[in-house]
């Protein structure tokens, strides 16, 4: 059952935080667009499971994740607490998709591969550490994207003299590094990083108290994000190591 839920929790992960386009973002209240996503859900799914004959499983995390968007675009809204139910809401399906057909990636081509079967034992590892990168890296920027969107500071008159896309990049390698280094067992690392963005956030953060408090929440959001899908791997990881 683990290795078939930790099979649809990749497919889910690069069907929405990788191989989704901005434009299915945006266009995705028109049915072309959503049914274009659901198709992509449906061939990740069906792939990481191991093209399983059985094609309950693939219908069911499809169908229910089209709705489950569907949902989000008619009733919900851009700031974390739609995110946060979607996505919620997915992993709710992935679970029980795996309780009742628990059997469906040993059931796959990937356990039955000849050759290759030696090597791909360690797969279900695989596609644990892949979903828990894509989580940490490219999903907690729009958590922490869409938790920030109701957080406004005030505007610049300078103007804004940081690079372009450069706090979602730096965001991006903080959660990767936290990653690397829970899986690595180094958690005091994750202390000195924590030290080390403060010192460099200092100077931002004394402009005003509300800047100060935009860049403690989004820091502290980000890190915690990045701890909780860390956490959530490794241990993953190490119920799959054979």
């Amino acid at each position: 059952m683990l290795e078939t839920a930790v099979a649809l929790v990749f497919a889910h992960a690069l069907a929405d935080f990788v191989l989704q386009t901005d434009r299915m973002v945006r266009e995705k209240h028109r049915a072309p667009m959503l049914l274009a996503h659901g198709a992509i859900v449906a061939a990740t799914a069906w792939a990481a499971l191991g093209l399983p004959l059985t094609p309950w499983p693939v219908l069911a995390v499809t169908l229910t994740h089209v709705l489950v968007d569907w949902l989000k675009v008619r009733f919900g809204g851009a700031g974390f607490r739609a995110f946060a139910l979607d996505q919620a809401a997915h992993l709710a399906v992935i679970v029980a998709v795996a309780v009742v057909w628990p059997g469906t990636y040993a059931a796959g081509l990937w356990p039955e591969a000849g050759l290759l079967a030696a090597p791909l034992t360690h797969l279900p590892m695989a596609f644990a550490f892949a979903a828990g990168l894509i989580g940490a890296v490219w999903a907690g920027g729009h958590a922490v994207g869409a938790l920030m969107r109701g957080l406004k500071l005030p505007s610049d008159p300078a103007g804004d003299p940081s690079l372009p896309q450069g706090g979602r990049l730096i965001g991006q390698l903080e959660r990767l590094l936290i990653l690397v280094l829970v899986l690595a067992g180094e958690i005091v690392g994750i202390g000195l990083l924590i030290a080390a963005k403060s010192i460099l956030r200092f100077g931002e953060a004394q402009r005003s108290r509300q800047t100060a408090e935009y860049v403690i929440v989004g820091t502290l959001a980000s890190f915690a994000w990045a701890l909780i899908v860390a956490i959530a791997t490794a241990a993953a990881i190490s119920v799959l190591r054979p």
